[in-house]
Formats: structure tokens, sequence, C-alpha cells
């Protein structure tokens, strides 16, 4: 922390007062004083790099390739992921993997190659490692899907973790996407962009990075293929990226490069290769399923920031019923603690919470609860006794508590990566579903210091058990809100074991899908921050996290009637439809905005609950699968390069292309269609692609397509489940997957395989199954004739 640092951290404290600005210096200077003493002087560092190779050791799936001063481990597994490790890594243990790492392939060998260098050849894939140490993945047919050259250590002489470097190269032609949720925009472009999860310290819009969800997940679209790659490390570190170009120099290509430097831990790499959804459904089957919402959190999900109390909550929902405005969920803020402590209430505010939260149960509407890690370090607060007679808490070297600033005052943090420690905090959700509450959402857990924002509540020199191995911040740092959903998603499991759990973070790591979503953090209130918005979701989705969104209108400002319908409009397509009171006068409900807001929005929350049924065929699907939500338009076309840069359109799941409107006063917008026919589901128009068309985008609603022949389960006037149907274009069939739910609850129901054809003039739709072909048993509603 400089001086800089300092008087922006006073700063942003001041309205506290001066006691508050006191304990934030003295807490910065404790930190600051906590790593010069517990971290080891870089000093003078040796570079090293791989040398020549001298021997080989084949193992099943690959083997062992030694060279003079390191030596690389590569392993092809049965699901068709590559793994290499260098000076002795291997792909355990690690915080992304779920279990096990899956068995090699015992059909991929270690064998030479040309030029004194080998190669594993598999199924999918070719691996060549040259004599120097660089390491290539190739097609089948021999074509280069990306080039890993030899790494670069920095190590200190006198000990410790080494720097280290890793530089690749791409096709001309490829594209980067992912690295966890970046503002900038779905599709990454050239420059540097860093791995440390930050909270920006205030409302953040496309010009910010790092923020809160940072991964080393890359996904690389080429017409050869497309390629994820993930570094296994949890350390600070940063990506530069830099798209190639075709025909650049005298007619040659320069090749895309990516160039990855960690400030420590080990250098091990996983990838695999594929269509996009092949790439992340073996993603899942590494990192993990997702975890399955609840129904209801799949619904329309309002929060409000402050502190009115039972009263405004009750106003709050009496509104959106007298206005017809479904309501889901409703999420209480820190005002509803007692002293901004978790796990605790506001007795004045919140007299009968539980009696609160049963009566909005009764009309079909849960609580949601906001959880910080930061525990209040003050004696007599139950959770702090407890906490600190199970040692709970984070220590630094010298073996003393680690105290810091956050919004509770003075206060210590639990140390996630010990088991005993996660199971300690998941029992502390036994007084929140005792209260009434349904579900949570993590906050505050980078964990973020109010002393300067960007940096840690604890300093990197404080220490971590890292399940039995121990270590320090820098390697804990990334992977703390990734246990923290841990701790509560398995504590939620013994606690309430017929219920599934309902979390959702702002912060997390690789794999954080197993334990609930993402949830984007304060978004700017504007037009670049609707546009930020969506690219964080979409994002994310690419690195395997499927249930995510921002807040509806952003985060620290005013919106214009405008701007709130279209975040609305957009918001309600992603899967974390979430609308919140953040510092408004007098409130940000839609009846706030004015009677033609009010109604547009009506329609919305309207539509939103007709397609729940679809959101919960997609959460299945994500949850067997790993495909997203919320997919890029080159999802099914990866080797159509005019919709790789299209990042203002999208598709949820398989069936609907949603074409947001991201700029003011626009009332028609064009949207680039993949091939196929398309229609808009208000006009039923049809549209023929692939090409650019010109679609109406008035106020009231924003440009969705379906698919020709995609089957749709929608909500019925009624409340059951109905289908959709779009007709198919004419001489082809379409179709579409069901997955009916009951809402909560473990049960994996069955997949119902819709068809859609033409029997003469009449769309007929039928159910396969085991015996064959039938007439579908639910009810259908066949649109677009007209367009036939």
């Amino acid at each position: 922390m400089n001086g800089r640092d300092l008087v922006r951290s006073v700063k942003a404290v001041g309205s506290a007062g001066a006691a508050q600005g006191l304990r934030t210096v003295r807490a910065a200077w404790r930190r600051r004083r906590a790593d010069a003493a517990g971290l080891p002087p870089r000093g003078t560092e040796r570079a090293r790099v791989p040398g020549l190779v001298r021997d080989v050791e084949p193992e099943p799936g690959g083997g062992v390739v030694r060279f003079a001063r390191s030596e690389l481990r590569i392993i092809v597994a049965v699901n068709g992921a590559v793994f290499w490790g260098w000076d002795g890594a291997g792909p355990e243990p690690s915080y992304a993997l779920v279990g096990r790492c899956p068995e090699p392939d015992p059909r991929a060998s270690l064998e030479p190659d040309k030029d004194g260098g080998w190669r594993v050849v598999a199924e999918r894939v070719t691996v060549v490692v040259s004599r120097h140490g660089a390491v290539e993945v190739l097609t089948p047919g021999g074509v280069s899907v990306r080039r890993e050259l030899p790494p670069r250590w920095w190590e200190p002489e006198g000990g410790g973790s080494s720097r280290w470097m890793q530089r690749s190269e791409v096709a001309a032609d490829a594209r980067f996407f992912g690295l966890g949720g970046r503002a900038s925009g779905l599709r990454l472009r050239d420059g540097t962009y860093r791995l440390w999860n930050t909270d920006p310290g205030r409302a953040f819009g496309p010009g910010d990075d790092p923020l809160h969800i940072t991964m080393p997940v890359q996904l690389v679209v080429a017409d050869v293929a497309t390629h994820l790659v993930f570094q296994d490390t949890s350390w600070d570190g940063t990506v530069t990226l830099r798209e190639g170009e075709e025909g650049a120099g005298s007619g040659h290509d320069r090749a895309g490069t990516s160039e990855l430097r960690m400030d420590g831990g080990p250098l091990r790499c996983w990838m695999m290769v594929g269509t996009p959804a092949r790439v992340l459904h073996t993603w899942a089957t590494l990192t993990g399923a997702t975890a399955l919402p609840p129904a209801w959190a799949l619904g329309h999900h309002h929060a409000r920031w402050g502190s009115g109390g039972e009263q405004e909550v009750r106003r709050i929902v009496a509104g959106h019923e007298e206005h017809g405005l479904p309501l889901d969920a409703v999420h209480l803020d820190i005002g509803h603690f007692e002293g901004q402590q978790a796990f605790t209430v506001d007795q004045e505010r919140y007299p009968k919470l539980p009696a609160l939260a049963e009566d909005l149960r009764r009309e079909g509407i849960r609580l949601v609860s906001i959880v910080d890690p930061a525990v209040k370090a003050e004696i007599g607060s139950p959770v702090y006794d407890s906490g600190s007679a199970e040692d709970a808490f984070v220590r630094d070297a010298s073996g003393q508590l680690v105290r810091g600033v956050t919004r509770s005052g003075d206060s210590v943090h639990p140390d996630f990566t010990h088991a005993r420690v996660r199971a300690w905090w998941g029992r502390q959700y036994e007084e929140r579903l005792g209260q009434g509450f349904a579900g949570f959402w993590h906050d505050m857990n980078e964990p973020t210091s109010f002393t300067a924002f960007g940096e840690s509540t604890l300093p990197r020199s404080a220490r971590h058990a890292l399940e039995g191995l121990g270590g320090d911040h820098r390697e804990a740092h990334n992977v703390y809100a990734l246990c923290m959903a841990r701790s509560a998603y398995e504590g939620l499991r013994e606690l309430a074991p017929e219920e599934r759990p309902f979390i959702f973070s702002r912060s997390g790591w690789a794999g954080m899908q197993r334990y609930g979503g993402a949830w984007s953090g304060g978004v700017a209130t504007g037009w670049p921050g609707l546009r930020a918005s969506l690219s964080l979701v979409m994002g994310l989705g690419l690195c395997g996290v499927p249930y995510s969104g921002s807040d509806v209108g952003g985060f620290g400002g005013n919106p214009s009637p405008e701007l709130y319908l279209r975040w609305l409009q957009l918001g309600a397509f992603l899967p974390l439809f979430r609308t919140r009171v953040s510092h408004r006068p007098g409130g940000r409900e839609p009846w706030e905005f004015g009677a033609d807001v009010l109604a547009h929005a009506r329609e919305v929350l309207v539509e939103r609950r007709r397609l729940l049924p679809y959101f919960m065929t997609l959460a299945h699907l994500a949850r067997r699968t790993g495909a997203p939500y919320v997919r890029p338009l080159w999802w099914g076309a990866p080797e159509d390069r005019a919709l790789r840069g299209c990042e203002d359109a999208f598709f949820l799941g398989d069936c609907l292309l949603v074409a947001p409107v991201l700029e003011p006063g626009v009332v028609r917008r064009t949207v680039r269609l993949p091939r196929g026919r398309w229609y808009d589901t208000a006009t039923e128009r049809a549209y023929e692609g692939p090409g650019q068309v010109l679609v109406e985008a008035p106020l009231s609603r924003i440009p969705v397509l379906a698919r020709a022949g995609a089957v749709v389960p929608v909500r019925g006037d009624d409340g059951g489940l109905e289908l959709e149907a779009w007709a198919p274009a004419p001489g082809r069939t379409g179709g579409g997957l069901v997955v009916p739910d009951a809402g909560d609850g473990w049960d994996e129901p069955e997949i119902e395989r819709y068809v859609t054809r033409w029997e003469g003039r009449r769309v007929v739709v039928e159910l396969e199954g085991d015996d064959g072909v039938t007439e579908s048993r639910r009810p259908v509603r066949v649109r677009g004739l007209g367009g036939r």
C-alpha cells in the first residue's frame, strides 16, 4: 500500500467518521508490516529454461519427458482432456477439480517424434513435445491448435516460490474469450488482464479490470477447432493477449499470442479440443456439474439496499401484487443485520422475521439473505466466540490473528481452506434457516478491504491451511470465495437435505459452479454498464459458470426510465434476474418510473414467468452437459467468423435468439442471424440467415427470435406445462428438449425429446421414446404458420 492508496482509503471511509478512518489507517499499516515480516524478500533471481531432452518414461495415457533442468508429465485422460505439468506437478491436489483426476486413456502412448522430440497420439489430439520443451497440440489430421513455447522460471537464490512465464501461439484467425467475468466485452481484445479477484471499490464499467471473478481459463475459437485451456494455479498473475493477423508481412500469417506470467504456483495445464459444446462438457466433467437451482430461483428477484425494516419489505411485496408484477424472491441486504454482522438480526427493524418469511412463502415468495465472510472481532458475539473456540480465523506468520476493517468494523476472517473451519461455518447457516431464509447471497468475499480497495482484507503473508499443505494468502486469495461457497453448500446439504441449496457469490474461481452461481457486483448505472453486464454473464458461462446475472438498473446511480426498461428487458433473459434498489431516493421499483414503463415492465415480468419451464430445462441441461444458458451466437457455428465478433446478441439455449437494446434512442436494430429460418416472436415474421436483418425494437420490447422447428416449454394460463412449437422451414424438421421439474428436491427427471415436422399443411409435434415416436401428450401451440 503506497501513499496514494492510503489517501484514497481514508477518503473512502471518511463519511464513517474519524474513528473509522483511524482504524482504516492502522489496519493498512498492520497489513503492510505483516507482509514485510512474513514474506521472504525476493532478492537475486536465477532464470531457468527446460534445456534439452535427456530421457523419457512412458506411463498409461502418456509419460514423463525429462529435460536437462526440468521434467514434463503428460496425461491424456479418457474424457479427451490433455494435462501437462512441469517440475513434477501433477493434476492433484486442485481446488478446481471435482473428485479425483480422470483415468488416463490406455490407448494413448508416448512415442518418438522427429528431431529428437516425443509425441502422445490419442483419438482426438496429438501432443508433440519438442527437444527444447515446446508443447504443441494438433488435430488428428496434424493441424496445430495451440503451441506452448518452452517456459521460463525465475527462482530466488534465497529460496521461495518461483515466478514463471508461459508464451503460447494460436491460429491467426483465433479469437480469445473467458478469463472469468470481464466487463470489457465478451471477446477479449489485445491487452493485459490480471488474475486477482478484486473489488474495485465503486461502481464499475467496461474500462475496469480486474473484477470480482478472475479465472486462468481461456476459450479460444478458430477455424481449426475450439479449445479451452486452464492454467491450474491460483496465484496472482497476468495474461497478455494479442490477436493474430492473416496475411501479415509478405503474405504470411501472424499467429495470435498469449503470454501468462504468474507470481508463483505450479506450472500445470489442462486443455480440451472440439466443438464449443464438447469442450464445455469435458470441462464440466473435470470441474463438476453445476448446482441445480430451485425453480423459484429462476424467477424474478428483488433486492433493496438499506434498512427500512419489515414494513418496507411488506410494502414492496404489496406494490408488486397491486401492479400485477410477478415476484419470486426478496433479498435482504446488510440493513437487516445487527451491527452489519452476518448471522444476526436487527430486532428493532425485524422483530418477527420468521413470521414475515412464512407469510411471504405462502404467497410464493422466498427470502434471501446476504452473507459476508467477515466476523466482527467482538468478545460476546456468538459467531466470534464460537469461531475463536474452533481456532477458525486466519492468522499471520507469527501466529497472531489477522484483523482488518470491513463494513462491520474491526474484523477477522475464517480460513475456508481448512475442512474443519468449513464445517463450522456451514453450521452457522442453521440460524439463517431458522429465520426463514431460503437462499444466500455471498458478498465482500474476495475478501475485500475497506483500507485499500483492490487489495485483500488479508495480507499476502497471512497463513492458510490449504487442505493441510500450508501456505499463504498469495495462493489462497483467489480460491477464498470458492471455499466459502463450498462451506455454505455442504452445510446446507446437512441442515436441509431435502432441498436444493441456493447460493450465489460475488467472487469465486474455477469450479464455483458446483456450489451455486455468480452475481456481477456493482455494475455502474449507465448504458456502458448495461453492455458490461451482458459480457460478464456470457464470459462466466464460457468458463463453466452458467447461472449468473447483474442488478437491473446498475449500482450507485439513478437510471432513466428508458435505461431501466432496457436493462429489465435484458435481465429477463439472463439466468439470475434481479432488480435492485441501491441509492435511489423513493425507490427503484417499476411503478416509480411512470405508467408507460410500468405497463412495459409488467409484460417483461409476465414473460419471464411464462418462460420458467424453459429456464428450468436449461438448468437441467447445464447440470448434465455443462452448456451455459446464455451462449454466444457462434456457439453452434464457430467456423462462422462473422459471428465471432458479435457481442450484442446471444442465444438463450438452443431455441431463442435475444437481441437486447444497448444504446439510447434505438427503436429498431440490426441482428446478425446464424444459418436457418428465424421467427420474430412478437410478430411471427420469418427471417432467413445467415446474414443481417433489421428488426423492430420499440420501447415496449426487445427483439427475440425463435429458431424454426424449435419446441419451447412454457407455463400455460393454468400454471401447467405447455409446448410452444415454431413451424419448421419447408421440407425440414425441428425439435427440442424438455425437462419437467417439481421445483425442488433431488429427483433426476427424464429428458423429453420432441420432434416437429410438416404433415401436409399441418405441423405435428411428436415425443420420441424407447417405443418409437408418439403424438405429444402435452398441450401444444404451433406458431409461425404464416411464414411458410
